[in-house]
């Protein structure tokens, strides 16, 4: 017997999404319980803050290397997906932006190594991770384009089994390199990892590409730079930005107080952003296509009561849940040493509520070109979160930066309201 989904799943697209974006990140989770705890007793907490500086400078990449079109990707090929012309302008812009970025990226990364390394993991030793970073960028760009292109077609199916077998790949080699190479050994494999994803895109979804890519047709010019450079400020500023927050805030976490802390901050976000995985993927394959498609302000109102309704509870239930939880999690994922990261629990959920929250209504700004306010308010929050981090590592240590988060991000979604108000609270008008 075939195991069908309830009806009230099956009948609301959102729920059919995000229950299918669960079961890979379920997956994933899986997974991911067994790295971390062999991470952490392997490596200890200064070997967790290591891995999240890499991972860091792994999202940097992602966006610089694909020179930050992701959106626009997604937003074109909704547009696009019946007109030749147009596909061959997008990717034809795409396609130079992109291959400006790598090789820009490929030197920097191999010819500055040991600066970077002394930079981001404290010691020249590791140069050699850099260097076979500078070789994988490209894979990483190809990824993060592809990825555009299954989101754009809302392809959620093709996206969790793309999902689940180059993660479980990834991890697999991850483990062995652990077990083998210790701390040395797991970089050697994150910076690998994207050349497995990769692989495992072409081979799944190799065919769909060439029905969207012509790379035959493709010339080197740029005929809509104007239209897509503004989606490069945004991802400048929501990804890299916000991960040289990250690396600067374990950087100071390593200074102020020990490599240890930041360990144990780098875990906390480690957590959040396991969880946060099961609903981040509808952002992507669902909302930012879906407000795409809307044309007033009571359309926009009627799908954000669906979203909402629909989402919401679940979230607050899983919130709930993790909190009740915490120390058992800590203990499941890594060890007794790690308890200390239980004081910041409270702190992290609420401002990844809000977040949630925050972003539900601000895409609507990536989905109309609204870009100088969506950049505008991102970049504020940023601003907010790393004045209000650094004040407080001062007085709450470790505890102050999520709780600066938490003020930060509050902030925000009052901002993202007040902008929105007429949307929100006015006469019907046009989006």
């Amino acid at each position: 017997m075939i195991l069908k989904l309830p009806s009230f799943i099956t009948n609301n697209l959102i729920l059919k999404i995000t229950s299918l974006n669960s079961v890979v990140v379920g997956a994933r989770l899986v997974i991911s319980l067994v790295v971390q705890n062999l991470l952490a007793q392997y490596t200890g907490q200064s070997g967790i803050a290591k891995v999240g500086q890499i991972r860091n400078l792994s999202g940097i990449l992602t966006s610089l290397s694909s020179f930050g079109l992701f959106n626009g990707i997604v937003k074109y090929i909704s547009d696009y997906k019946q007109d030749e012309d147009g596909l061959k302008k997008l990717f034809s812009t795409v396609f130079v932006l992109s291959t400006i970025a790598t090789l820009v990226l490929s030197l920097g990364l191999f010819f500055w190594a040991k600066s970077i390394s002394k930079w981001l993991l404290f010691s020249e030793e590791y140069q050699l991770i850099f260097k076979l970073l500078a070789v994988v960028v490209p894979c990483i760009a190809m990824n993060r384009i592809f990825y555009g292109i299954i989101s754009g077609l809302s392809a959620y199916k093709i996206n969790a089994k793309i999902e689940i077998i180059w993660y479980s790949l990834a991890s697999l080699l991850l483990v062995v390199s652990l077990l083998y190479h210790n701390i040395l050994g797991v970089l050697i494999a994150i910076a690998l990892t994207p050349a497995i994803q990769f692989l495992i895109t072409l081979f799944i979804f190799g065919r769909t590409i060439k029905e969207y890519i012509n790379f035959k047709r493709l010339k080197f010019q740029a005929p809509m730079l104007r239209v897509l450079l503004g989606y490069t400020l945004v991802s400048f500023v929501a990804t890299v930005c916000s991960n040289l927050v990250d690396i600067n805030f374990r950087t100071s976490i390593s200074e102020r107080l020990s490599e240890n802390d930041a360990g144990i901050w780098t875990a906390m976000s480690s957590i959040s952003k396991i969880y946060m995985q099961f609903i981040l993927a509808v952002f992507s394959l669902y909302i930012l296509p879906k407000y795409a498609e809307l044309t007033s302000s009571f359309e926009f109102r009627a799908e954000l009561k669906s979203i909402y309704t629909s989402l919401v509870p679940l979230v607050i239930i899983g919130m709930i849940l993790v909190y009740v939880l915490k120390d058992f999690i800590v203990l499941i994922i890594y060890n007794e040493t790690f308890l200390a990261m239980s004081l910041l629990f409270k702190w992290q959920l609420l401002a990844d509520f809000v977040r949630f929250m925050a972003n539900i209504l601000s895409f609507k700004f990536l989905a109309k070109k609204q870009i100088s306010y969506f950049v505008g308010t991102q970049l504020l929050g940023l601003l907010l979160y790393y004045g209000f981090g650094q004040k407080l590592i001062e007085t709450n240590q470790t505890e102050g930066v999520v709780m600066a988060l938490f003020f930060s991000n509050l902030i925000y979604l009052g901002v993202v309201i007040t902008i929105l108000r007429n949307d929100l609270f006015g006469q019907n008008r046009p989006l």
